[in-house]
């Protein structure tokens, strides 16, 4: 049998489109380990199986409206950040959210070499490990690049509320490294 990856994409997309389940499964099983991480990252270990799920559901559920404008890749992530704010908001787990009148200043410049010492998945560890508000935010803000306006649209919280969790969630971060840092030399 053909790896996924060799099917052309927009072949596996038409098929999908008309819901053929060999597709799907081949669509599934091309992107499911690069959506994977994008699950764990807002919503943790625990929950990321299930938002995969569903957001796959989605996909094939929606995918007739992909126009082949841009990357299917970010369409399909999207999507799944969707997936996890909305099951982030079902969960309510941003009321544990704080929205401070001034952000705290970012302490200290990491040393220098730290960063390189230190593993992704070390570092994706300590980002799953922030409470959901703050992880989400950052996520939102640092790794898919949406801007303050945006973040708070999404999460349902005011702009400064953003810059607020975005600048405690590097701070918390920050303190994490260098505490793993500490702890390797």
């Amino acid at each position: 049998m053909r790896e996924p990856s060799t099917y052309p994409e927009a072949e596996l997309i038409a098929g999908c489109v008309r819901g053929e389940r060999k597709a799907q499964q081949l669509l599934y099983e091309r992107y499911a380990s690069v959506m994977y991480p994008v699950c764990v990252r807002y919503v943790g270990r625990e929950d990321a199986k299930d938002i995969l799920q569903d957001g796959f559901l989605t996909i094939f559920d929606k995918i007739d409206t992909y126009k082949g404008e841009g990357s299917f890749e970010g369409w399909m992530r999207k999507i799944f950040v969707n997936a996890c704010l909305m099951h982030i908001r079902k969960a309510d787990a941003l009321r544990f959210s704080e929205d401070i009148s001034e952000s705290p200043e970012l302490g200290g410049v990491l040393e220098h070499g730290v960063l390189e010492q230190l593993e992704t998945r070390e570092i994706l560890d300590l980002i799953a490990q922030m409470p959901p508000g703050l992880r989400s935010a950052f996520n939102l803000f640092v790794i898919e690049g949406y801007t303050h306006a945006e973040v708070a649209e999404a999460l349902g919280m005011t702009e400064q509320s953003s810059r607020s969790q975005v600048s405690r969630a590097r701070s918390l971060l920050q303190r994490k490294i260098k505490e793993l840092y500490n702890g390797k030399k």
